[in-house]
């Protein structure tokens, strides 16, 4: 196999918990996902499957799409309800206005600190891990990019907000720092991933109801992976070079770092970059992979 599957996590379970239900389906075949989602969380997980799965950071790199629901005037160690959470004395009430003010200080490149409860490592280790034996944990803070961020409901102290964000994003976070531009502080209480690039919940396929005949229905194409990619079309000849690992001439006159090389059966047959002048190699290599289309 080698393909994509857009599946819609249900809450309660890792993501970890959803590959390895495909994995069951599809073993031996490698099974791997771009982007996780906790426990709380729900929506758009894309699973890759065979070689695909070395087609994931591509994924990655794809603007998401969330909806986020959070809570204000309440604290938490992981900055949702999955924590401990603390109410604030007397918090302020902030005017829809106030917030709908606060959000647009928050779009463009924003500096933001992860939370301690996230997968980042420090020195070596998962900071979650630090902080769940109770070690102070301190993690810099990094630019990330926030296309939009939308007031979609408020009724204090519930609030909710469509995010379209850039890779390394803690939404949560982006709660917290929201809160704190109000003078107060807040809690996620609920997380969906609504899309990553082109891969929409509304197309995704229940995570409660893996079988064979409903994953295989949805797979789709590793194109989908390099949909953000330049594109070549390749001959056979050139396709057949490609898997040998020779050089093409760059008769495309290409110069992006990579560009995605479709064959004639509009099969994805590398990920080929730039070498001597007037080359393309293969960096990424998919020729005889199987399952492409």
């Amino acid at each position: 196999m080698f393909g994509l599957v857009n599946v819609n996590k249900p809450a309660g379970i890792t993501s970890r918990d959803v590959v390895n239900r495909v994995q069951r389906l599809v073993r031996p075949d490698k099974v791997g996902h771009a982007g996780t989602l906790d426990p709380l969380a729900t929506g758009v997980l894309v699973v890759a499957i065979g070689p695909a799965t070395r087609l994931v950071e591509y994924v990655q790199r794809m603007p998401k799409t969330y909806r986020g629901t959070f809570l204000l005037g309440r604290t938490s160690d992981t900055e949702d309800i999955e924590g401990t959470v603390h109410e604030l004395a007397d918090p302020p009430r902030p005017t829809a206005d106030q917030v709908q003010t606060a959000t647009r200080r928050l779009v463009g490149t924003i500096d933001q600190v992860p939370p301690a409860y996230s997968a980042l490592k420090i020195g070596g280790q998962r900071a979650y891990e630090l902080a769940r034996r109770g070690q102070a944990v301190e993690l810099q803070s990094r630019p990330v990019e926030i296309y939009s961020l939308d007031l979609v409901s408020y009724s204090y102290p519930e609030l909710t907000l469509l995010v379209r964000c850039g890779s390394g994003t803690y939404v949560r976070s982006l709660g917290r720092d929201l809160a704190r531009s109000l003078g107060s502080d807040a809690v996620m209480s609920a997380l969906r991933r609504e899309a990553i690039g082109p891969f929409t919940i509304d197309s995704a396929v229940d995570g409660d109801a893996l079988t064979m005949a409903a994953f295989q229905s949805h797979m789709l194409s590793p194109l989908l992976a390099v949909s953000q990619l330049p594109r070549i079309d390749v001959s056979g000849d050139e396709a057949r070079r490609l898997a040998m690992g020779q050089a093409i001439d760059n008769r495309w006159d290409k110069t992006e770092e990579e560009i995605a090389a479709v064959g004639p059966r509009q099969e994805l047959i590398a990920i080929v970059v730039p070498v001597e002048a007037g080359k393309l190699r293969a960096n990424k290599s998919f020729a005889g992979a199987g399952g492409n289309s």
